[in-house]
């Protein structure tokens, strides 16, 4: 392969900053005391969870109070703070973090044994001092919108009797608030940041050992190999790409600065518009999201919030990621014939049996965390079975280079480190929403108003609710974006007889798409920098090839067996899940024409409308929706092709 189509744009040593993480480009001591902090990290989460039987409120305390560190010296305080050294008041807050959580850490038994959970001042004081820092930790690694919510939670929890409306409600002292936050495991120590402290950061350091063992440039050369000569090669190349490290990553945003690097310029290179070559793979990045099976780690909050197995969940994904996926694809194949694109030339394909040969068993170890999740494995167990899998299977490559040596393990200890800050930070702070939804019960009672309000209308509150999720998930990562709906949408949703697994699923998905919507779209943004594009056509352009994604979530709620759940009163066998992904692939392919405008040439109006017409029909369950749609489509495929036929001499290629 040629130098010029797969240097990347962005160097490495830049990718946290291009990824809009803004940690510190440390320098000299103060990067290896970093470094030495995030290993020391790692290994207490392989310890706690593997070699000991340490108590769940311990290993949080310790686990926080580890990670909060981190924050604040890798993470600075704002964009006039240094940049390459530690300043005073990141000492102070580190300082403030080991004293509020080992004061909790010394004490706990005391409060809840001795003094029979009546806590005294010190213990509010030192809870105060816990949440601030909190915050704070939050404002730097994940930004503004957290810290605003959870300070909104905070003052409504307070003052709830001067809300009006639904809104109001008795209204809780200070006291009883910072004890529920601070001092009990339904607050900051709960079941969010229990799975970070378990599933989540296992599966951040499976993902680091599988990077420095080279399998992300294995993916990239696999997906080169099978799409690169394809008709808009590059691009489904930055599709398929995507999608297996996106898993992995669990951000949209970090997942456009390492593959938009390699994919946006090779997309570039045989011809594509710089907006929607980043448009691409913003679109493709962002289905990472949702793609199994670690879903960003949204997957183990899932499986917690709905009391199911983790394989439940990943095996509900499959379905909808393939459908996502499959319209990207499709979206790009009608891009490619409308500017008449070829693939990449013979020579610069990479040859995938030498690729196998040489670095192929660093597919092993996914091989393995999946088959032992399908074997009813606790995905803890996964974590660490993919990990040595990791290890053996680095030594196995004839690649010596993939070889997992003491230094490349110190490396990925930091990697796992440095990539657990943002969702372990994001899942303590918003144990603090949860909280106060839990002891004022608005999220019952907005679930109940706005089943009320729109009167019952499924497809009304499916609207209501998709726009309510784009908005509060504007700028979050995965794991904290899905909380948030999790807790103030979905309610509504299960309210108004949706299947619970469903509910979820169309919150998480439509808040994963914010990542691409205008006005606040991170991943399209990212993405128009590395392909020097205008950011905000380069997001309306992934809106526009993502629009069959759209779709997918409410083919979710109102058709389950997508997701493998029978709806009520019906049963899921191997003939009706089949039937479903026919009629839905064909029902995308022919919105995504629509929405294209192009077929071999470009549609006329009435059947670009019979194609939008008989997509819906496909998209929507039900065997006579299933059947009309199916005749409109190939009534004006037929028209199309017929006409063409007349009026050109243009080649038929369908």
């Amino acid at each position: 392969m040629t130098k010029s189509t797969t240097e990347p744009i962005v160097q490495p040593a830049d990718l946290d900053k291009e990824a809009g993480g803004g940690m510190r480009l440390l320098e000299g001591p103060y990067k290896k005391a970093a470094a030495i902090i995030a290993v020391l990290f790692s290994v207490f989460a392989i310890y706690s969870n593997g070699l000991s039987n340490i108590q769940e409120i311990y290993r949080n305390l310790i686990f926080l109070g580890i990670l909060l560190v981190m924050t604040f010296f890798y993470y600075p305080a704002g964009k006039s703070s240094n940049q390459k050294r530690f300043t005073a008041p990141d000492y102070v807050f580190a300082a403030l973090a080991i004293a509020g959580l080992g004061y909790l850490l010394l004490n706990y038994t005391t409060i809840h044994v001795d003094r029979g959970s009546q806590p005294i001042m010190i213990d509010y004081i030192f809870g105060a001092i816990t949440i601030i820092v909190l915050l704070e930790a939050s404002r730097r690694a994940v930004g503004i919108f957290i810290p605003i919510l959870c300070g909104g939670a905070i003052v409504y929890a307070l003052f709830g009797t001067y809300f009006p409306w639904i809104f109001g409600h008795a209204g809780f002292s200070l006291e009883r608030l910072l004890y529920r936050l601070y001092m009990t495991t339904e607050g900051v120590l709960g079941l969010t940041l229990s799975t970070a402290s378990t599933f989540i950061v296992m599966f951040v350091l499976f993902g680091a050992f599988l990077s420095v063992s080279g399998a992300t440039q294995l993916f990239n050369d696999l997906a080169l190999s099978i799409a690169g000569r394809k008709r808009g090669g590059p691009a489904q190349v930055a599709v398929i790409s995507s999608a297996l490290t996106g898993s992995l990553s669990g951000s949209a945003v970090a997942n456009v600065a390492t593959t938009g690097a390699f994919t946006i310029p090779l997309m570039k290179s045989i011809g594509l518009k710089p907006k929607f070559a980043g448009a691409v793979e913003a679109a493709a990045s962002t289905g990472g999201m949702i793609m199994p099976p670690i879903m960003g780690a949204a997957a183990f909050i899932m499986a917690g919030f709905l009391g199911i197995s983790y394989t439940t969940v990943i095996l509900a994904a499959i379905i909808p990621s393939f459908l996502y996926y499959i319209a990207l694809i499709f979206a790009i194949d009608i891009e490619a014939k409308k500017q008449g694109l070829k693939g990449i030339s013979k020579e610069n394909i990479p040859d995938v049996v030498k690729i196998l040969k040489e670095r192929g068993v660093l597919l092993i170890p996914i091989i393995v965390v999946i088959t032992t999740l399908l074997m009813g494995k606790t995905a803890l167990f996964a974590g660490f079975a993919g990990i040595g899998a990791v290890i053996v299977a680095s030594w196995l490559a004839k690649d010596k280079s993939s070889r997992i040596t003491i230094s490349k393990t110190i490396e990925a200890f930091i990697e796992g480190g440095r990539g657990t800050i943002q969702v372990g930070i994001a899942c303590a702070a918003i144990g603090i929403i949860i909280c106060v939804v839990t002891m004022t019960g608005i999220g019952s009672t907005l679930a109940y108003n706005i089943v009320e309000l729109t009167g019952g209308q499924l497809w009304l509150i499916l609207i209501v609710v998709m726009l309510t999720c784009i908005v509060l998930s504007m700028g979050l990562p995965s794991t904290a974006l899905y909380i948030v709906v999790a807790v103030t949408a979905a309610p509504a949703l299960v309210e108004a007889g949706v299947n619970p697994i469903a509910a979820h699923f169309f919150v998480f998905w439509f808040g994963a798409l914010s990542n691409i919507t205008p006005p606040v779209a991170l991943a399209s943004y990212t993405a128009a920098g590395l392909a020097g594009a205008n950011a905000m056509q380069t997001s309306w352009e992934a809106l526009r090839i993502s629009l069959p994604g759209f779709i997918i979530p409410f083919m979710i709620a109102y058709n389950p067996i997508i997701l493998l759940q029978a709806a009520e009163g019906e049963t899921v066998s191997i003939l009706s899940v089949a039937l479903v992904v026919i009629t839905s692939t064909l029902g995308i392919y022919a919105l995504a024409s629509s929405l294209g405008n192009y077929l071999n040439a470009k549609l006329t109006i009435l059947e670009r409308f019979l194609m939008f017409a008989g997509a819906l029909m496909l998209i929507k369950p039900g065997m006579i929706t299933d059947i009309a749609g199916l005749g409109l489509c190939v009534f004006a495929i037929l028209f199309h092709i017929i006409r063409v036929k007349k009026s050109s001499s243009v080649e038929i290629t369908i």
